[in-house]
């Protein structure tokens, strides 16, 4: 359903487009401006990039113009929508972090959260894993 379309776009294989040169990039394709109608999220690890739309765009048309856009396949980039996940990792904890606030600090609407249906903590890592109910009703 077009009206449920993310309005986060995952860039794949960004080693090669410099950070600046990718929010540029995203400018000169969207005709947006960064910061202002769009963020963009680098994570380094995995060679990906996220860009989140503030401004109300038509993601699948931009996905598309990306695809085709001359740069993009220069630098050997691919863009798709993000889809939506149950499950989400949380990191960077504080030690003493417990589950059941995890729980509730997810659960809490002011953050953006949803009711939680499992916290499995990594105190190895200062880390969680959280998986919200599923909206759709399928548990």
């Amino acid at each position: 359903d077009s009206a449920e379309a993310s309005h986060l776009v995952v860039f794949e294989n960004t080693e090669r487009c410099s950070p600046n040169c990718l929010q540029m990039l995203l400018e000169n394709i969207s005709g947006l401006t960064v910061d202002a109608d769009f963020t963009v999220e680098l994570i380094p690890e995995i060679n990906v990039a996220v860009a989140t739309f503030i401004k109300s765009i038509d993601t699948k048309e931009f996905v598309e113009k990306c695809s085709q856009h001359k740069r993009v396949r220069e630098f050997k980039m691919t863009a798709r929508l993000l889809e939506s996940t149950q499950t989400i990792k949380a990191e960077n904890l504080p030690e003493s972090i417990s589950t059941e606030y995890l729980t509730v600090y997810f659960e809490n609407a002011r953050n953006g959260g949803g009711p939680v249906s499992d916290v499995q903590l990594f105190p190895e890592e200062n880390s969680a894993i959280i998986t919200f109910c599923d909206h759709k009703g399928n548990t």
